[in-house]
């Protein structure tokens, strides 16, 4: 699904085929979880392969590995041309890129001795499908800020994300929804979430989320299309009583969700603001010019 015979990726200075790739089975991310990764988007546009946001991604990537203590020898503006790179040699333009950096052979629990950089690209579709989302709450918490540096994108904390859907999924459920320490919304597993209601959008603050590049598009959405957009605590009454609701992220892009632990959204998706927001988006990255639409409120 994600590579053949056939495909290159970059790493550690070099473009390889994926299955000469080798890693070492002392890798301290092997074992613990100790690195940090990105999910970037590419897309075929008028104006020729365009990676979304590519400078926003590898700025994170860079803080996530300055607060973990990994060390990032890299230039981002390299690491951009050479994700082109990657799609080039690949023959990809519709795609998903994952760079990541990971720790070298160190079985202590210190600070990384020095780290691997992948840079790996294929093809995706839509992540979480292309219907309206069944959520169930989910019985795992999101990470918590006082042990972990939710703000970072590590590897290590997925394993959250994954027992989250997975649970979700045996359930008969699309996917799930968490919620942070104090019982109030926090995000998908994978995705930043907002509600709507009374035609303002809502979202989680800052804190115990994290902070993503989809998530900032989506307000800088609202903000050219006049949208009023409040970033609050959202208990999950507040959030089963909404209008409407989507997630949001580099792999989901904009999806809206039916229903939460079966409790349906009232309104139509068509007529929500989500419905306006996906539009929205798929012209910004494809690098078309949007339609000013006036909202009624």
């Amino acid at each position: 699904m994600y590579y053949n015979e056939n495909t290159i990726v970059y790493y550690n200075g070099s473009f390889i085929k994926a299955s000469e790739a080798r890693g070492n089975v002392y890798d301290q991310t092997l074992h613990y979880g100790y690195g940090v990764f990105e999910g970037i988007r590419s897309y075929a546009t008028e104006s020729g392969v365009q990676i979304f946001k590519a400078k926003e991604h590898f700025e994170r990537m860079k803080y996530s590995c300055e607060v973990m203590n990994i060390p990032y020898p890299y230039n981002n503006d390299e690491l951009v041309a050479i994700s082109y790179e990657v799609l080039k040699r690949n023959n990809l333009e519709n795609a998903y890129l994952r760079p990541l950096v990971s720790c070298t052979p160190n079985m202590s629990l210190t600070k990384a001795k020095g780290s691997h950089l992948l840079i790996a690209a294929w093809e995706w579709g839509a992540y979480l499908g292309e219907t309206l989302l069944r959520l169930k709450t989910s019985p795992f918490r999101r990470i918590t800020p006082a042990s972990f540096m939710v703000a970072a994108k590590v590897c290590g904390h997925y394993v959250n994300s994954i027992l989250a859907t997975q649970e979700a999924k045996d359930n008969g459920f699309d996917e799930a929804l968490l919620l942070d320490m104090e019982g109030f919304v926090a995000e998908g597993p994978g995705a930043n979430i907002f509600l709507e209601q009374d035609n303002i959008l809502y979202t989680p603050q800052l804190g115990s989320i994290l902070p993503g590049i989809t998530r900032a598009t989506v307000l800088e959405i609202c903000n050219d299309l006049g949208i009023e957009a409040i970033e609050k605590q959202i208990s999950p009454e507040e959030f089963k009583g909404a209008d409407s609701a989507f997630f949001c992220g580099t792999a989901a892009e904009v999806i809206g969700i039916e229903s939460l632990d079966s409790i349906p959204f009232k309104k139509n998706w068509k007529d929500s603001l989500g419905f306006l927001i996906q539009k929205a988006y798929k012209d910004r990255v494809l690098v078309k010019k949007f339609k000013q639409e006036v909202v009624s409120v």
